[in-house]
């Protein structure tokens, strides 16, 4: 396992973050805690949650995922050992979020949402806290869409400003050490940089959006951004919600797999998406690879990734997505990975 830089800071956070949106539905606390014990023991020490999770948002699970990590360092008392990422719920139409309380990314939303997520992890810190999504309209989360759309006339929007300056606070008072965002546009982090260029706020240190070969989009605008800025990528959907497995490829539905569970793999189904598959798992049969891990390492040796985010429900997929780690992308295999995205494209942006 490699390490890498966390933006700017002092943190080194493996190239493998495990993420954790599963528990507390498909997965139990018991097979969290398995995860958790496994991925430290491969040298992941990377976590990533949300006050939202699990996933599908529900009323009666969410905060469940931050409970499971929570329980799991009270039984293990190694809090110390891992660099831990929550994100904070922005403007959402989720009417029953928090109790029915509003949820805006303005002071006493924040205060509320730091509260019960330290409660719920059980520690008095969060090294990464990000904005799950910007409190304005955005296209498709953050990413580019397949046409322009126009940004929205901007009725009561929260400014930046005023949300880096909580996060501010927080950060003085030692509940958050790091700031980040996730689901953004190139225009947002640059205003983000700008404001704490500005004096106005923490310095964003990272940015997680969506990054797979169905979805490149993040190289158009944001990559240069990453690189030059030190706001590094925090990818996730890797393998596109499992699309890039080949498991549901003509519209095969495997028992307990999430598209067959929950119906929302609309982003992965779109028209060309199919055969942008079929294309990249030939290229992982002429090269002998395991078209899971081929997708993965793909993602994790670009330069303009910090850390590549995987999830799994059973420990089998878990060790295969991290043994992707030894997966080499030679330049031969880049040549044809590259050759199909210039033929097919982002079908799922």
């Amino acid at each position: 396992m490699k390490y890498r830089p966390l933006g700017r800071t002092d943190l080194a956070v493996s190239e493998i973050c495990l993420g954790t949106m599963t528990w507390g539905q498909q997965n139990t606390e018991a097979e969290g805690h398995q995860q958790m014990d496994y991925a430290l023991d491969r040298g992941i020490n990377f976590f990533d949650t949300a006050e939202l999770y699990s996933i599908p948002p529900k009323a009666e699970t969410h905060g469940s995922t931050e409970r499971i990590i929570g329980s799991w360092f009270k039984a293990r008392g190694n809090r110390d050992k891992v660099i831990l990422a929550s994100k904070v719920v922005g403007r959402t139409a989720m009417d029953w979020f928090r109790g029915g309380r509003s949820s805006r990314l303005v002071r006493e939303d924040i205060l509320h949402a730091i509260e019960g997520s330290l409660k719920r992890l059980g520690t008095d810190y969060i090294d990464l806290y990000q904005l799950h999504w910007p409190d304005r309209h955005v296209s498709l989360w953050g990413s580019n869409p397949t046409r322009y759309d126009p940004p929205q006339p901007a009725v009561d929007e929260v400014p930046i400003e005023e949300t880096l300056g909580v996060l501010d606070d927080l950060v003085r008072a030692g509940k958050i050490r790091h700031v980040g965002l996730s689901n953004e546009s190139a225009w947002g982090t640059m205003k983000f940089v700008f404001a704490a260029e500005s004096g106005k706020g923490p310095r964003v240190v990272s940015i997680q959006n969506a990054y797979n070969l169905l979805n490149r989009t993040f190289e158009v605008g944001l990559a240069e951004i990453a690189e030059r800025e030190q706001v590094g990528l925090l990818a996730y959907s890797p393998l596109a919600q499992g699309y890039l497995s080949g498991k549901y490829q003509g519209g095969a539905r495997p028992a307990g797999a999430r598209t067959t569970l929950f119906k929302r793999g609309d982003r992965y189904e779109k028209p060309g998406t199919e055969a942008a598959i079929d294309a990249y798992l030939k290229v992982a049969r002429d090269f002998g690879l395991d078209p899971s891990q081929m997708a993965l390492a793909f993602v994790t040796t670009r330069p303009f990734v910090t850390s590549n985010i995987i999830g799994a429900t059973t420990m089998e997929q878990l060790a295969a997505d991290v043994d992707s780690v030894d997966v080499a992308i030679t330049p031969e295999i880049a040549a044809a990975i590259d050759a199909v995205h210039q033929l097919v494209g982002n079908p799922s942006p």
